[in-house]
């Protein structure tokens, strides 16, 4: 299988880039990858302080850095973040959307704003974004939009319904956007990268009502192999989706195969495989409301508390570019699932 790489700095001609949730996690390892390419790179997020970081690093990577602070749930602060990038960088020529929040805990245990906010951040923040791209691509007729979704996008699982049921949203709804352009025959692209369990903050900022500490549903990656992903979706964006990891590729085939078996069995390990042997700490902050890396915070980087146990590498070919190949190859993961689902509801 072959890794997704970079294009040679030498025979790629500078962007302007856009990238939301860019201060940290997935975001930030994203716009350092465009960085290294010397890309123009506008660097949408609500923390100043993670926002500071990684303008600082985009320019040590070689790229232009514009950071632009804005909740993206706020369609207006995105449309002036859209403008302030083509005033001060050029047209943009790639959005990525990518900011998120989460609450970590069961349905019922939710509060409503809570849920609304979530899906104002996680879905309507890309559908803001992907607007005020647009608006500015579609008269140019030339353009790409990625958006970062997760294999939760097809496959819900316990204690992240609000965030399942935005990346779900984000499925549909860019499903419908994809086929619009294409009727127009339109030279902007959009397209989805679905990715595994990675290794970002977001198990220390976000909100959670679990007993234990939240982490990510091993095998866990590293942002760096997903960043690597959306840039090539980005130079590809025809493709209408990319598969990241084979957890990705297993969960997906599983779900269209056996998804009632599914969901008994993610309901017996769904629990446990999120939570660290750790216990929540009492009055742990969160970055449902406001960032934890505002003017003075915490700079959280692009990596969580998981690099021990995160993998550096994705193997990518099949899951990017052979569907059809890969679909028959998950199979047999599929059948494993299926098979240790059956051993588990036998005990």
């Amino acid at each position: 299988m072959v890794m997704f790489r970079l294009s040679a700095r030498s025979s790629h001609s500078p962007r302007v880039v856009v990238v939301t949730g860019a201060s940290g996690g997935v975001g930030r390892a994203v716009a350092r990858a465009f960085a290294a390419r010397g890309d123009r790179v506008a660097l949408v997020a609500r923390g100043r302080t993670g926002l500071a970081a990684v303008a600082d690093e985009v320019r040590r990577a070689g790229g232009t850095a514009l950071p632009l602070e804005a909740d993206v749930a706020d369609p207006r602060a995105v449309e002036d973040a859209a403008a302030r990038a083509e005033s001060e960088l050029g047209p943009i020529d790639v959005w990525v959307n990518d900011a998120f929040t989460t609450v970590f805990a069961e349905f019922t245990d939710v509060g409503p704003e809570e849920f609304r906010r979530v899906t104002e951040v996680c879905y309507l923040g890309y559908v803001y974004g992907t607007q005020a791209a647009l608006r500015r691509m579609l008269p140019r007729d030339h353009g790409a939009v990625v958006q970062v979704g997760s294999a939760l996008a097809y496959r819900g699982i316990p204690l992240q319904s609000a965030y399942c049921g935005a990346k779900h949203a984000i499925q549909g709804w860019n499903e419908a956007l994809r086929c619009e352009l294409l009727h127009r025959r339109s030279g902007v692209s959009v397209t989805m990268v679905q990715l595994p369990a990675v290794n970002t903050p977001q198990f220390d900022w976000s909100l959670a009502r679990m007993p234990r500490r939240p982490q990510p549903v091993p095998p866990i990656y590293q942002p760096e192999p997903a960043a690597r992903a959306v840039v090539h979706a980005a130079d590809h964006p025809r493709r209408r989706e990319y598969w990241v990891g084979g957890s990705t590729v297993g969960t997906l085939v599983a779900n269209a195969v056996v998804p009632g078996l599914l969901d008994r069995y993610l309901a017996r390990t769904g629990y446990a495989s999120q939570m660290t042997d750790e216990p929540q700490p009492s009055g742990a902050r969160h970055n449902l409301w406001q960032p934890l890396d505002g003017a003075g915070g915490r700079d959280f980087g692009a990596h969580g508390r998981f690099d021990e146990r995160a993998r550096p590498r994705v193997a990518q070919e099949w899951a990017s570019r052979h569907h059809d190949a890969l679909a028959f190859a998950g199979l047999a993961a599929a059948a494993g699932a299926v098979a240790a689902g059956h051993r588990l509801l036998r005990r």
